[in-house]
């Protein structure tokens, strides 16, 4: 048998495909599964754009290789919903492409900027594909601790003068997966200054931006002027409109970047089916009422998890955006202890806090994907296999 690389030795396999095979092993056995692990939204995509979806597989227009880059019409959305949602100006033909959702594009990026040998700011806890795309173009990743006296933003002073020397590339994804927080303008601008100062390309990556709560509004990076000197953005239609099968998103910003990606792309892959694009097109270009409908359930759901866990002992606030919950396991636990005992005592998947990094160690994270009835029936679980925070 033909040997592998060595690249692909060092690579473990994908966090939520381990998760997959437990559950699947467990529901085997019979056992009642409450899911909480993957981020995958369990309501539909909204009717009106499966509508035009219908209407678009129908026209033989669209059954031919689309545009690489995304057709016009469809980068024209974008930089239209930008321009709508966070007044940030783009030129449609130099700083927007269409991805095949925003994992796609960020997996890519590396190959466009990534020498052996060069540093990337990864987030630790933080998005595994970060990591992933580092170790795949044989770069070096240099985790950047978000801490919860930090409010789980990095603190830029304290990443090495050495390792800020030698890094290309840093990751930042607010609203963040997995640990809920958020970040404001004022953090943006010091970012950006800071990269413009240091020779950093930022990415940011934006896929939950509109999951938010309480009245909170999550900003951009590119609202920061100057930000496009040194941002390129990411963005999903996966989580905002319920997509994420559709496998449709958006690069924009610092049109190098943006070209250097696309450079990239244009060699791997064919873009976007023209169909889904029509799709994304009137999901970006028409009202959403329904994503303040959507919200709704996750910030009801929110609630009953955050009183279920402050009645388990644990002292935790209502998160602000995304649909996920990072909490701290009982004392005594690994996060893989605690993940194990969740599954083999009460049936509930969650994820260990270890599989996004060190800083992860000692924290596991719960998806809002299930309804009120099964998040309240897992609480009661926890509480009646003897689970607490105290």
């Amino acid at each position: 048998m033909v040997k592998t690389s060595r690249k692909f030795e060092n690579i473990p396999p994908y966090l939520f495909a381990g998760i997959d095979k437990m559950k699947a092993a467990a529901i085997k056995r019979g056992v009642d599964i409450i899911n909480l692990g993957i981020g995958d939204p369990d309501q539909p995509t909204f009717k009106r754009i499966v509508d035009v979806m219908h209407t678009a597989i129908d026209n033989p227009s669209n059954h031919n290789y689309p545009p690489y880059e995304g057709t016009a019409s469809f980068r024209t959305a974008v930089a239209t919903w930008y321009k709508n949602r966070f007044n940030v100006d783009l030129d449609p033909d130099t700083e927007v492409i269409s991805l095949i959702g925003s994992k796609e594009g960020l997996a890519h990026l590396f190959y466009a900027y990534i020498d052996p040998g060069d540093i990337v700011l990864v987030p630790s806890p933080g998005y595994p594909v970060y990591k992933m795309g580092t170790i795949l173009t044989d770069g070096i990743p240099f985790f950047v601790p978000l801490l919860k006296e930090n409010n789980f933003l990095p603190d830029l002073d304290a990443i090495p003068a050495d390792i800020v020397k030698k890094a290309k590339i840093m990751f930042v994804n607010y609203p963040n997966n997995p640990t809920a927080a958020i970040a404001d303008l004022a953090f943006y601008e010091k970012l950006v200054a800071w990269a413009k100062k240091n020779d950093i390309l930022i990415a940011s990556d934006l896929a939950y931006s509109e999951m938010t709560y309480d009245g909170y509004i999550a900003p951009s990076i590119l609202e920061v002027k100057g930000a496009k000197d040194v941002a390129i953005e990411f963005h999903s239609l996966s989580k905002s409109f319920n997509m994420t099968g559709w496998r449709i998103g958006m690069a924009v910003g610092n049109k190098e970047a943006v070209n250097a990606l696309s450079t990239i792309k244009t060699n791997v892959d064919s873009g976007i089916f023209k169909a889904i694009q029509e799709a994304g097109i009137e999901a970006l270009t028409k009202p959403s009422p329904e994503i303040a409908g959507v919200n709704k359930i996750y910030q009801e759901r929110r609630d009953v998890i955050i009183s279920g866990l402050q009645s388990l002992g644990l002292d935790i606030k209502p998160i602000k955006a995304t649909f996920y919950v990072w909490a701290p396991v009982p004392k005594g636990y690994s996060s893989a202890d605690f993940v194990s005992e969740m599954l083999n005592k009460c049936g509930i998947v969650v994820v260990p806090g270890n599989g996004y990094g060190p800083e992860g160690e000692g924290y596991f994270r719960i998806a809002l994907t299930e309804d009120v009835s099964r998040l309240k029936e897992a609480i009661n679980r926890m509480k009646d296999n003897g689970i607490n925070f105290c």
